[in-house]
């Protein structure tokens, strides 16, 4: 099997692109590292071509051992024919090797293996044939008691039995029925006692060709089986599939035609069709997860990527009614200054609505508060009453925003945050986690794990094995694709980090503490467990904004920054002008990128991307994400008006449309067919998690 011609056809991109990119793999390269710094070699393959590549490299190689396991096994039985090893080599899923490998599977005691022992083949091949006169007679010479045949009914149903079995393995009838099944069937629900308000009322009595059903709703009607508040099954085309089998396996004026008839049909509803219903069911909720765990990536991706709101002095607000809302306040860098818990909601007094009050109004000035982050839990819209009517009190310009604390609660009872927090409760992580989720949401949300943060649909239905990869495939490419300050980045932040394990993420950070800030990214062989291998993959990644190096502030990898020395010399740029912050762009417009890669005997690409960098040292690319809504007044339901336009942040997007926050407590839903004016497929071509 030339996987090489496979994946280059998939991708389409040329082999020699595969090619390298499977070399890079096999030698331990991480996807980030060979996307950003081994462009000449890939020919730039993009992460996204890159995760593609290794999923798809991963099944052939699969299918490949499964094939080798298959032809193996078939000649060790002394069954394996030239035909047998041209279908095998032809084939291009498991499912289709599995087909294949059917009739030579070591067998359970099956009624056709059991027939069979007791010398029932003979009669068999004599139905098939469908030559004899009188089968009956013929039957009557296989009555054995001691092999339990007592009738000639019992001869003939064995012989059944057996034809019934071989056809049932025949990978040609199964490989067709499973594409006419596909191709021509519908998938069927039905209702358990379900009544009108049921979640699932809209199935009941439902179908649908498995064709067209959007993923959405396989994952729902799964659910609802689930719940055992549906029954569901696969409706076949059952008379063209008889009519098949007719053409096939049937000879004209044949004495023994009903009995060939019985026989196909036992194997269709007793072997065939059963298995099949299984794979397509199978093959439907493979495809929706893996289109539900698109949505989620990207919308996590979408939500790692918001622009930060970066220096501020910022108040977390985790709002709650009885036991009181908790607040934290921290500076520009996140580190928190003060935590309070105030009692302004339900059930309250109003000397304890003064007091809040007061106490935040003490917090703002002691502290300079520029910005409140109340978190959208329980408690928010009064919370945001409160924040609304002190905001108007004070004279000191102070703005609001509604941030998604999804995965907050989770964080601050882990493990991880009792380590960082040893001297706070769960209500005060929870309000530090909603306070640094707006200055740095991507350092924030990787402290998360993926599947709490709440930005999918039916992630508690998928493998979550897979969908677990996926996410952090996702997170691992944002972290790497904004980079880290080594200097302050936490441990759970620096995992992600390309070359970068959880135990080496841990060990940075106990260097730090015991030896203080690095200075470069030479210092990074230092740490215990991070060898030179792991250094190539993630010094690049890894930043330091006033160390011995400007070159450290930037994406430029450490095996590139004599050429990127000797670039800066040629232009007359100093480490001067590039700390002064000024642009750059006039001294690099007129480089020809050919004749200086030439000069510099550097490729073409990592030019281009060294004088990106060297632009704007330092930039982080999320700036070009939307900002998020600040906010100074509030809305009620009740003020939504026919015809009114709002601001509003999307906070999900579904196969359906979007959820938008317009800040009236409850979001919003925009159907697929209300996003654009032009149709839509697909909500993600149109709308991203954190849009305006």
């Amino acid at each position: 099997m030339d996987i090489v011609s496979i994946i280059s056809n998939e991708l389409e991109v040329k082999n020699s692109q595969v090619e390298a990119a499977i070399k890079l793999i096999d030698e331990g390269n991480t996807i980030p590292f060979i996307s950003r710094y081994r462009k000449e070699v890939t020919g730039s393959l993009n992460d996204l071509q890159l995760r593609t590549l290794f999923d798809r490299l991963s099944y052939l190689r699969n299918l490949q051992d499964k094939k080798e396991q298959v032809l193996r096994t078939i000649e060790e039985q002394g069954k394996l024919t030239e035909e047998i090893k041209n279908e095998i080599d032809k084939a291009t899923t498991l499912v289709a090797v599995e087909d294949i490998y059917r009739p030579f599977r070591p067998k359970r005691r099956t009624r056709g293996l059991i027939a069979r022992e007791r010398g029932l083949e003979p009669l068999a091949k004599a139905i098939m044939e469908q030559k004899e006169e009188n089968i009956e007679d013929l039957a009557s010479t296989f009555i054995n008691e001691e092999k339990e045949i007592l009738t000639v009914e019992d001869a003939i149903n064995g012989a059944k039995d057996i034809i019934a079995e071989d056809i049932g393995d025949e990978a040609d009838y199964r490989t067709w029925i499973r594409k006419k099944t596909f191709n021509e069937g519908l998938i069927v629900s039905t209702g358990k006692n379900l009544d009108s308000k049921s979640v699932y009322w809209m199935y009941n009595e439902f179908s649908e060709k498995l064709t067209t059903i959007p993923g959405y709703r396989v994952l729902a009607i799964n659910r609802g089986e689930a719940e055992k508040a549906l029954s569901v099954k696969i409706e076949a085309p059952v008379d063209e599939i008889k009519d098949y089998f007719n053409k096939r396996l049937i000879k004209k004026n044949s004495t023994t035609e009903a009995l060939m008839e019985e026989a196909y049909v036992d194997a269709y509803n007793r072997l065939i069709a059963p298995s099949i219903e299984r794979e397509l069911r199978n093959e439907l909720t493979d495809k929706a997860q893996e289109g539900a765990i698109n949505v989620f990536g990207k919308n996590l991706s979408a939500l790692l990527m918001q622009q930060p709101i970066a220096n501020k002095v910022v108040m977390g607000w985790d709002p709650a009614f009885r036991t009181g809302c908790k607040l934290a306040v921290v500076d520009g860098t996140g580190k928190v200054l003060a935590t309070k818990v105030i009692f302004p909601t339900a059930p309250t007094t109003e000397a304890k609505i003064k007091q809040a009050k007061k106490d935040l109004v003490d917090l703002i000035n002691t502290y300079n508060v520029e910005l409140i982050s109340l978190g959208n839990g329980t408690a928010s819209r009064e919370s945001e009453q409160i924040i609304v009517d002190l905001l108007k009190e004070i004279d000191k310009k102070v703005y609001y925003v509604i941030t998604n604390e999804a995965g907050a609660s989770v964080y601050s009872a882990s493990k991880e945050a009792t380590v960082e927090f040893p001297n706070f409760d769960v209500g005060q992580r929870s309000a530090i986690s909603i306070a640094r989720r707006v200055q740095d949401p991507l350092a924030e949300l990787v402290k998360i794990d993926p599947k709490a943060i709440g930005v999918g649909q039916y992630q508690h239905d998928m493998n979550q094995k897979r969908l677990g990869e996926a996410l952090t495939n996702v997170v691992e490419d944002c972290v790497n694709s904004v980079g880290v300050d080594l200097n302050t980045a936490s441990a759970s932040l620096l995992e992600y980090v390309s070359g970068v394990t959880k135990a080496v993420g841990k060990n940075i950070v106990a260097y730090r503490e015991e030896n203080g800030s690095f200075k470069n990214r030479k210092e990074l062989l230092k740490v215990p467990k991070l060898g030179p291998k792991a250094f190539v993959q993630c010094a690049g990644f890894l930043r330091i904004n006033n160390g011995d190096n400007i070159l450290d502030k930037t994406g430029v990898h450490p095996e590139s920054y004599e050429k990127t020395t000797e670039l800066l010399n040629i232009l007359g740029i100093t480490t001067e002008d590039l700390l002064s912050g000024k642009s750059l762009n006039e001294k690099f417009r007129d480089v020809n990128i050919e004749e200086m890669a030439k000069k510099l005997d550097i490729g073409e690409e990592t030019l281009v991307d060294i004088i990106d960098e060297l632009k704007k040292p330092g930039r982080d690319p999320r700036q070009d994400m939307p900002a998020p809504i600040l906010k100074a007044d509030v809305m009620e339901l009740d003020d939504l008006k026919e015809g009114m336009i709002l601001k509003g942040t999307v906070r999900n997007v579904i196969d359906f449309g979007a959820f938008v926050d317009i800040g009236v407590h409850q979001d919003g839903l925009v159907h697929i067919s209300q996003l654009s004016d032009k149709y839509v497929k697909n909500p993600l071509t149109v709308v991203s998690v954190g849009d305006i």
